[in-house]
């Protein structure tokens, strides 16, 4: 698929987790695509990144459901951090334990999964919906009902991937993807780029094809599909970019300056525009 038909089987108020973590392998390209859409009153489940800041500050987002939203050597991410203090978006925030366990209880099927995570913080004040369960065994302890975090569609990025629909990763961490794309009616793999299905043998160990094709409902090439975040070991994380991104939040024209030069335009303007060469 093309990240234009990707978005194209997306709509307004979806539900729509994004995999990666922080300022760490997002699916930019797909998130890129969105922003040059019309759509409008998203929720997004993330482990956030710059993927949350560009959708807030794009004015796409109704809510976010969290556990952070950081760009990593940038700790607060600027545009989240605008939108919440000035209340122009909802927020669902949670552990990142829970956030887990939220992800699972959706991919078992489960309606939600006990924890300890929650219990003796604000978590519970914050989130008055939270519900606690009483173990049937016989200490009785009272646990957190983590409710399964169901999303409408999965929107994660890869190093590799075949046209099948499987996808390998071959940084040091694989992150909670999988969660994501099982935890979601629609799942959308982009990856840096696709080859035989037989060449991720030689790639990496079996443990790192944590996207199998049962997963997926589409697959995009995008070569720089996660710039500027980091995505090694095809690269880094572009930190003198990144520094640009969060500027873009101290002013309205700021933004507006950052959003005209380098997100309305095509993909491969914006790629040209940030020096990219893979």
């Amino acid at each position: 698929m093309s990240p234009t038909e990707v978005v194209a089987e997306l709509s307004d108020g979806m539900t729509i987790g994004i995999g990666g973590w922080g300022s760490r392998r997002k699916p930019m390209a797909l998130v890129r695509e969105i922003l040059r859409s019309d759509l409008r009153d998203l929720t997004i489940a993330s482990y956030g990144g710059p993927d949350v800041g560009l959708l807030c500050a794009a004015g796409r987002v109704r809510r976010v459901v969290f556990a952070f939203v950081s760009l990593d050597s940038i700790p607060l991410e600027p545009h989240f951090r605008a939108a919440r203090q000035a209340g122009s978006i909802e927020v669902t925030e949670y552990d990142e334990g829970m956030f887990l366990l939220g992800l699972q209880a959706a991919a078992w099927r489960m309606p939600f999964l006990p924890t300890r995570c929650g219990l003796g913080t604000d978590v519970m004040a914050l989130n008055p919906d939270l519900r606690t369960v009483t173990s049937p065994y016989d200490d009785g302890e009272e646990l957190v009902a983590m409710p399964a975090l169901e999303l409408d569609a999965a929107l994660v990025h890869m190093h590799r991937g075949d046209i099948g629909g499987n996808g390998q990763y071959l940084g040091v961490d694989p992150y909670f993807d999988d969660l994501f794309c099982r935890a979601a009616k629609k799942r959308y793999l982009s990856v840096e780029r696709l080859v035989d299905t037989d060449d991720f043998r030689s790639a990496g160990s079996p443990e790192t094809l944590r996207i199998n094709r049962l997963m997926t409902d589409g697959v995009v090439e995008t070569p720089g599909g996660a710039h500027f975040t980091e995505c090694v070991p095809d690269y880094p994380r572009d930190e003198a970019f990144q520094k640009t991104y969060a500027a873009s939040a101290k002013s309205p024209e700021a933004w507006q300056e950052f959003r005209g030069r380098y997100l309305d335009v095509t993909e491969a303007e914006y790629l040209e525009a940030v020096g990219f060469d893979g």
